[in-house]
């Protein structure tokens, strides 16, 4: 029975081990400490490490310590008032004197929070711990444009820089054993016979002439022959790959302003941070609209201000679109995510069902809408009916950033685990 221990470390010589042992034991606190920050980040830096803290009381340690009372010897430095003997005065309200300022309070705490910095990673995995894409199915590339080179045995032909040395003298070796084994075998039988008849023989002089000739035989038998080399083959074999595309939908209608866009955003950047650890590749496709729809740039998808009404279906219809001409379903794995306040024509509200029931949910492996405003309108409410047969289906409300976060871990939670 071996036991390793891991003894290498990590930056700043603190302990890998130690480190991994602290995230396990305070777990819960690490995760609380993360959802905090998120709250407080901005959108662009949600990816990056963070320098968490955690309320000292939640790290508190069982010790011991002295009671009051008892005899000590205390060597106290500097002391130019007491001389030995002298008896000092215990401090009144048996407690010391502190060194704080201001006015007592009856909450609060007294003591620092202990600072952790989390890494990029650590703080991701924290952050999508218990969460899972549903139905999570991946669909492999027919047609792989990505290659690799991998080894596939040896060859007798290729460029000198693959020249394996080892195999190819392995293989002369081979060669001239194979090719002289009857010479040899047949010289050592003269040798023999020249060895048993004597020098003085006469059949001696031509024995040995014959044992020269064969000697000179095996001495042409080339030691390195072009045959024995050998060069290390590499083929090329595609690379069978995931990917992904994620829709974003938003309406940019007048009704939606820059608190509901933020809002919006926040949404789209978590399950894109979430998809990318999960595919190699993801592709956005960015689509607002108000009366019509159109596709465009992240920067105009954010920040461009449109007025006027509201038809959602031409998102939706444009959506298809750019599906069945760009991104076969046989091929990609197809999110999509559509952010709204949920005000529509209500005359298109039913449309923009049948179109999802029909022709969009069908293409697609997960859709998720979002309602930036409490009120529920036409919208919500014929998207509703599509919650008891579509799986794949899911819609909720965010009417502030600190409910986006628990809204993103109820629509991809694990099986299992308890919501948010």
């Amino acid at each position: 029975m071996q036991s390793i221990i891991d003894r290498r470390l990590a930056g700043k010589n603190k302990s890998i081990g130690n480190r991994e042992r602290f995230l396990r034991r305070y777990k819960d606190q690490v995760k609380e400490a993360v959802k905090r920050a998120i709250d407080g980040r901005g959108i662009r830096d949600i990816e990056r490490g963070e320098e968490i803290h955690i309320p000292k009381r939640d790290l508190s340690e069982p010790v011991f310590g002295h009671g009051q009372g008892g005899v000590r010897e205390v060597v106290h430095p500097g002391n130019r008032d007491f001389i030995k003997g002298d008896r000092i005065k215990r401090p009144e309200g048996g407690g010391g004197g502190g060194s704080g300022k201001g006015q007592a309070s009856d909450s609060g705490e007294g003591e620092d929070d202990f600072a952790f910095a989390l890494s990029k990673e650590e703080f991701m995995q924290v952050f999508f711990e218990d969460l899972a894409l549903p139905h999570l199915v991946r669909t492999q590339l027919a047609e792989v444009p990505e290659w690799k080179h991998q080894r596939a045995g040896f060859s007798s032909d290729g460029t000198p820089n693959n020249l394996h040395v080892v195999r190819s003298l392995r293989g002369a070796i081979g060669r001239r054993i194979a090719i002289g084994a009857g010479s040899r075998r047949e010289l050592r039988e003269m040798e023999e016979r020249l060895e048993a008849l004597g020098p003085d023989h006469p059949e001696a002089p031509a024995l040995r002439e014959e044992i020269a000739a064969l000697k000179r035989r095996l001495e042409r038998i080339p030691y390195l022959d072009p045959i024995d080399l050998r060069f290390r083959n590499r083929v090329r074999v595609p690379v069978p790959t995931s990917k992904a595309v994620m829709f974003c939908l938003m309406d940019v209608s007048g009704s939606m302003d820059e608190q509901r866009k933020e809002l919006s955003k926040r949404f789209f950047i978590l399950l894109y941070l979430f998809l990318t650890r999960h595919y190699e590749k993801i592709e956005l496709v960015f689509i607002r609209h108000h009366t019509q729809a159109q596709e465009v740039d992240e920067e105009n998808f954010f920040h461009a201000r449109e007025t006027g009404g509201t038809v959602v279906s031409s998102a939706l219809v444009l959506m298809e679109e750019i599906i069945r001409a760009r991104y076969d379903p046989a091929q990609w794995n197809i999110y999509g995510a559509q952010a709204s306040d949920g005000d529509n024509w209500h005359h298109d509200s039913g449309r923009c069902r049948e179109i999802l029931a029909e022709k969009i949910l069908p293409l697609v492996r997960y859709y998720a809408y979002v309602q930036v405003a409490e009120e529920e309108q036409n919208l919500w409410e014929e998207y509703t009916q599509l919650l008891e047969g579509q799986k794949h289906f899911a819609m909720r409300k965010a009417v502030s950033a600190d409910q986006i976060y628990p809204v993103f871990r109820d629509l991809f939670r694990k099986e299992g685990a308890k919501a948010a």
